[in-house]
């Protein structure tokens, strides 16, 4: 660190003469001046140390692309993972739909939505340079890219905080892009990634907005800033509020207006200290939000109404967390979903905790930045700030997604302490005194690992020998040797801490949460094996499950298996009323091995896997397939505009009726009868009391299934060789879907012995209609008839169906694709009008004349998105052209030819 520099003053602004071009003292063509350069540098230092440091950390914890063990804990593996490697393939052209529409997933969805919500950012573009078999490896690339980004993105806003030496930025910067948020959520969340790297971006734009500089750039930093992640740019956008607020009310140099020239030969900057100049500066930087925003919305509304649509998830009540658990929070090595991930670095930390009692900072800048900080802090523990950092709804699973804003305060806190020169003895032992008792407080946290506190006493041992170098420089100042060296033990004390953090973090997540497994040959065998049946859109091929999930986006093919944040709640509810299972309190409904719903939803070709072995974490997964064909109607068939009524049973007294049964609601959808559902099956409990007896009567040879959405438990059939099914269900995250247990016997005696977990109870919750009996005969009678009358031709291409009808046809014909908002159909030649809905899937009603019926899928909000980014286009247009008059200025037409005046310079900060 280098020695102390003079308290500042604040020179008298310098004006450059005009210059007449062709003289001798005609400016030379622009460089880098130097006050760019020293950013450049830190950000390209701590780009390149954040992403040696974070590819050591993996390396440590031995996790892929270093080693052997998967990386893919929770929805890493479950959603972003696949997401990712459905974009490479529609990027490149290989997929049935486009950017509006997802013919793979959950029988049709809102892409743009998830395109906004996983994949919008510009690095997730990369994922096309890499080999299809390798999307984790483009994945860690993309997500290995951003950290580093964000860490240049930082170190340059410290640079223009307040100037230092460039070295210390970039740790500085590193400590940012590698802090505890980052590990804990942000590597295996991508996607919120994008709010890291554009909190300093966002910064830089409140900045230019107080300088009045570059009014057309900071808009569309913004608005990149969203389109990238709104989320966490929402955050972003907040955190940057709070630096502009302080840096405004602690700052003299506030521009009053655009900088502006004319013909006269010298330049006046306008710098006053009265609050006009403030005022100016909140309302530029509200016009580059606001701006911003407008050019995302064709994005942004999308996502929003998508998210009004998805299926709703259970209020979450927000618990703070306790200060013990916060405190530890700051200190390496701790992980937890439920507390803030607030660690920095210990030496980061303890300059940060300076600023208070560095007097070689101004009071004002101190009480700014200590009081923001505060304020923020506390502002993650109280309920109405913390909905306000959330857009209003307290999210399920990680409370504190928006502590990446602290920990970005604490470094510029850090920095403006130290950025001077390393403060004096008493303001070090200040702030390692506050950190002591941090690291007091934090001693009871169940959030403590064992690597705690050795790491914090190592750092900190290096940090105090790198302020004893940095001390004896300053008494000495002979030579570089000493600076360098305090540099040198400052890194090691950081980036020590910092992989020790990463290692222990990672090891945590695959103990404690759920993991899937690498992608393996499991994964392209299946891929394989689907490319060479699938026959879109004549039928839909499912590959089943895979491990891990959104299956049919890493491995191809059609089906009801779907993962995302905008699950349609049509789709969801849809889906699990037929016996479909989810996980994911609805947001993730998984296929169903039912030939019923096989013929329902045009499923011609079903993939089944048999595992190899168990899975394990470093170990690539193999299984067997098979494939089975069978006939199923088309995409779109023709039904009575009448629902038929469903093979009813009359209910005992106070039970449910029969039509609220999945079994019933396959028979209205297909039409057809072809299940024989017992009327409420005797219960018997078990002689050791440990489980139930289901005992009904169902046809010889017809077989039997079991509807038990709630039940957790193993289920046997008795008398049947088949294996015993497992149930999973467990509200409201988890439902199970209904499943075979085998034949019924030749007596027509079905017993089903139920063995519910310990934890589940001994009396297992079941619907009041849980057996069902399917004719295999019916079944085939009702597809071959549906063929018969449904469509002769099914065209498909990014987000249209169209189908050609046999002459005559009337009724309703029914799609096959869940009636989810923004789908708009037609028959023959009428116009597109939003789409009818039966049973919940797409209907389109038939006078006999039509003899092709067309549908096309158009998110909601893309008109009114386009029209506010139109609008905003046009303001930035006429943000522009002004700006650009005032550059270029005016040609005197009395000179004759046109003077080039220098840029004033303005007064530097007092900080």
């Amino acid at each position: 660190m280098p020695p102390a520099a003079e308290p500042e003053v604040a020179p008298e602004p310098r004006v450059t003469p005009v210059l007449a071009p062709g003289s001798a003292s005609e400016p030379r063509p622009a460089r880098p001046s130097r006050g760019s350069r020293p950013r450049l540098r830190a950000a390209a230092g701590a780009a390149l140390l954040t992403g040696v440091l974070f590819c050591l950390a993996g390396r440590l914890a031995g996790s892929y692309p270093f080693g052997t063990r998967t990386r893919n804990i929770v929805d890493l593996g479950q959603q972003y993972l696949p997401f990712h490697a459905y974009w490479r393939d529609l990027l490149l052209g290989r997929t049935h739909g486009d950017l509006f529409l997802n013919w793979s997933s959950g029988f049709g969805t809102n892409f743009l939505g998830d395109f906004g919500t996983y994949l919008s950012s510009p690095f997730d573009l990369l994922v096309v340079l890499f080999p299809a078999d390798r999307p984790e490896l483009a994945l860690y690339a993309v997500t290995a890219l951003k950290i580093a980004t964000a860490g240049a993105a930082m170190a340059a806003l410290l640079l223009t905080l307040r100037r230092g030496p460039w070295p210390v930025a970039a740790i500085l910067g590193t400590a940012y892009a590698l802090s505890g948020w980052t590990f804990n959520y942000g590597a295996t969340v991508p996607m919120w990634l994008d709010g890291l790297v554009a909190f300093p971006l966002l910064c830089l734009v409140g900045e230019w907005a107080r300088k009045g500089r570059r009014p057309v750039l900071g808009p569309l930093v913004v608005a990149l800033a969203w389109f990238a992640n709104f989320y966490t740019a929402y955050m972003a956008t907040i955190g940057a509020a709070v630096v502009l607020v302080v840096r405004l009310l602690t700052t003299d140099d506030t521009a009053t207006a655009s900088t502006s020239t004319s013909t006269s030969t010298s330049i006046k900057p306008k710098l006053v200290v009265a609050g006009r100049p403030r005022l100016l500066a909140l309302l530029r930087a509200a016009r580059s939000v606001l701006l911003g925003i407008g050019l995302a919305a064709p994005l942004v509304i999308v996502i929003f109404l998508g998210t009004k649509a998805a299926d709703p998830t259970p209020p979450t009540a927000f618990v703070a967390a306790a200060w013990s658990d916060v405190a530890a929070r700051f200190l390496p090595a701790t992980a937890s979903v439920a507390t803030p991930a607030l660690f920095i670095g210990t030496p980061a930390l303890a300059l940060a905790l300076t600023l208070p009692f560095n007097s070689a900072v101004a009071g004002r800048v101190r009480v700014g930045w200590i009081t923001a900080i505060v304020l923020v802090t506390l502002s993650l523990q109280w309920e109405p700030t913390h909905l306000l950092w959330h857009a209003g709804a307290s999210p399920n699973g990680i409370p504190y997604r928006q502590t990446f804003v602290l920990c970005g305060l604490l470094l510029m806190a850090a920095w403006l302490s130290v950025a001077g020169g390393l403060p004096r003895p008493l303001a070090l032992l200040g702030g390692t005194g506050v950190l002591g008792l941090l690291a007091l407080a934090a001693a009871g946290s169940v959030d403590i690992d064992r690597w705690t506190y050795p790491a914090v006493a190592g750092a900190l041992a290096l940090g105090v020998l790198a302020a004893l170098a940095a001390l004896l420089a300053r008494a000495r100042p002979v030579g570089r040797l000493l600076p360098v060296l305090a540099v040198v033990l400052l890194l090691a004390a950081q980036a020590g801490e910092t992989l020790v953090t990463g290692k222990r973090i990672e090891e945590q997540q695959l103990s404690e949460v759920s993991w899937a497994p690498r992608v393996g040959p499991w994964h392209t065998d299946m891929a394989r094996a689907v490319a060479e049946k699938d026959a879109w859109p004549r039928h839909r091929t499912d590959p089943g499950e895979v491990p891990g999930g959104n299956d049919v986006l890493l491995v191809g093919g059609e089906g009801a298996d779907y993962y995302s944040s905008l699950t349609s709640d049509t789709s969801s509810r849809t889906l699990t009323g037929l016996g479909f299972g989810y996980y994911a309190k609805g947001r993730h409904p998984v296929s169903l091995d039912n030939p019923v719903t096989d013929a329902i939803f045009s499923i011609g070709t079903r993939m089944r896997s048999t595992p190899r072995g168990p899975l394990a974490l470093d170990r690539l997964p193999e299984a067997t397939i098979t494939v089975t064909d069978t006939p199923v109607p088309p995409l779109v068939t023709v039904h009575p505009n009448e629902v038929p009524a469903p093979n009813e049973v009359p209910a005992p007294a106070g039970s449910p009726a029969l039509a609220d049964s999945a079994f019933a609601r396959q028979e209205r959808m297909l039409g057809r009868a072809v299940y024989e559902v017992p009327a409420a099956p005797r219960r018997t409990t078990a002689p050791d009391g440990t489980g139930t007896t289901l005992t009904a009567r169902c046809p010889a040879g017809s077989d039997v299934w079991l509807w038990a959405p709630e039940y957790q438990g193993t289920v046997a059939l008795a008398g049947s060789p088949s294996a015993t099914s497992a149930f999973a269900g467990k509200l409201p995250s988890v439902v199970a879907p209904m499943q075979r247990l085998g034949t019924v016997p030749a007596d027509g005696t079905v017993r089903i012995d139920l063995r519910p977990e310990p934890k589940a109870g001994p009396r297992p919750k079941l619907p009041a209609n849980p057996v069902g009996c399917l004719d295999r005969q019916r079944l085939a009678d009702a597809v071959r008839d549906l063929t018969a009358t449904g469509a002769t031709a099914v065209r498909a291409t990014g987000h249209t169906l169209t189908a050609d009808l046999p002459a005559g046809s009337t009724g309703t014909a029914v799609v096959a694709v869940p009636r989810i908002r923004g789908w708009r159909c037609a028959a023959g030649d009428a116009p597109l009008a939003p789409a009818d809905s039966r049973l919940g899937l797409l209907a389109v009603p038939l006078d006999g004349r039509a003899t092709s019926v067309t549908c096309s899928f158009r998110p909601p909000g893309v008109k009114l998105g386009g029209a506010i980014g139109a609008a905003a286009l046009l303001g930035l247009l006429a943000t522009a052209l002004p700006h650009r008059r005032r550059r270029t200025g005016r040609i005197d037409p009395s000179a004759g030819r046109q003077e080039f005046t220098a840029r004033a310079h303005p007064a530097r900060s007092t900080e």
